[in-house]
């Protein structure tokens, strides 16, 4: 992930509310990204650094508390503010015994969550970046998708890609494997961009790479809703 705001991971299985909190943030200023689960959060904790995760606690499987625990444990773990619909003193006590830095309950006004995301970036110390930062590569077959850049290439070819297509491919990097809605990608692409827009570009955009158009390998139509795209992180 790249971008100058505070870089954002929200854990919910709520994905209405992780996709409009998302929404919000970015609004915002900040650079957010979605999980759907704790097993979902451990993959992408693996490619991308956070500088804050907001967690629920009741999640399908495994519970968010020990996911905060085991960010806690570690040195450079990303502080966690917990999103919990448990009101009761001993579920708050559980929450920062857990290691988190602040919690809050469902429902919740987005402006105070981000006056307690604020709160808490605040006064945690500066993480210097190392001083070689490794890109986030994305393969698609013989392509290889740079998520900082945009850039698409086969072996040392580089495919001619417009501005819009390159956004498109990176925010559908970034969110690998889910199901991306129409009407997301058009906000993404901004100028009035419709749905239809958007279908049109995908299109485009799979005659440059995809070896069969219509029965695509990588970027792929979810029937009703959108876009997915399909690769590995290296």
């Amino acid at each position: 992930m790249s971008g100058d705001g505070p870089h954002i991971f929200v854990v919910d299985d709520d994905e209405r509310l992780a996709d409009l909190l998302c929404r919000y943030l970015n609004s915002q200023g900040y650079i957010a990204l979605a999980a759907r689960d704790a097993r979902d959060a451990r993959t992408k904790l693996q490619s991308f650094t956070f500088d804050l995760v907001v967690l629920d606690i009741m999640m399908p499987g495994e519970s968010g508390l020990v996911l905060a625990e085991e960010l806690s444990a570690r040195p450079d773990g990303p502080p966690v503010l917990l999103i919990t619909a448990l009101d009761a003193p001993e579920d708050r006590v559980r929450g920062l015994s857990a290691g988190v830095e602040d919690y809050i309950t469902k429902p919740f006004d987005p402006q105070e969550l981000v006056l307690r995301m604020e709160r808490i970036l605040r006064r945690r110390p500066a993480v210097e970046e190392p001083e070689v930062p490794a890109p986030t590569d994305l393969v698609l077959g013989p392509f290889v998708l740079s998520l900082d850049s945009g850039a698409l290439r086969e072996g040392e070819r580089r495919l001619a890609l417009t501005s819009q297509e390159q956004r498109l491919l990176r925010y559908l990097g970034a969110r690998l494997g889910e199901e991306v809605s129409r009407d997301d990608l058009a906000g993404i692409l901004g100028d009035g961009t419709t749905p239809r827009a958007v279908d049109v570009q995908v299109a485009r955009l799979r005659k440059k790479f995809e070896p069969d158009p219509r029965n695509p390998n990588w970027l792929q139509t979810v029937r009703g809703i959108g876009y997915r795209l399909v690769g590995r992180l290296q």
